[in-house]
């Protein structure tokens, strides 16, 4: 088990950035898929991006390709997803989320086995 922290969410108005972070502990960080999900109000949970346990390969959501970047420092147990040419739409409570061990990036809800508590982001128009 592994477990995370996220950070860095608030508001911001469209078109603009943000970074968020997500701390995870355990010794075995670095050996787990990784993600983020988001929710929205009234609206169910979400993949938005995801990332295999040696960093080299990313999936995203169809909505953010382009325009979030995830990426990983294994040394630091830290995954971070950056967000540019936010949306309204983008409003949603983020969390990240531990998938399988050795796990590729295309992470599922049903493969995940740790979550963050979440941050929400807002995008004002």
């Amino acid at each position: 088990q592994v477990q995370l922290v996220e950070s860095g969410g608030g508001l911001v108005q469209a078109g603009g950035s943000l970074r968020l972070s997500c701390a995870a502990s355990g010794r075995t960080f670095s050996t787990y898929a990784m993600g983020w999900f988001r929710q929205a109000p009234g609206q169910e949970r979400e993949f938005v991006a995801a990332i295999n346990w040696r960093g080299d390969s990313t999936y995203y959501a169809d909505s953010v390709k382009g325009r979030f970047t995830i990426s990983r420092d294994n040394a630091k147990k830290m995954v971070y997803l950056q967000m540019n040419s936010l949306k309204p739409d983008d409003t949603a409570v983020y969390y990240c989320a531990a998938g399988p061990l050795f796990g590729n990036s295309r992470l599922t809800e049903a493969d995940v086995g740790s979550w963050g508590q979440g941050t929400q982001v807002t995008v004002s128009s």
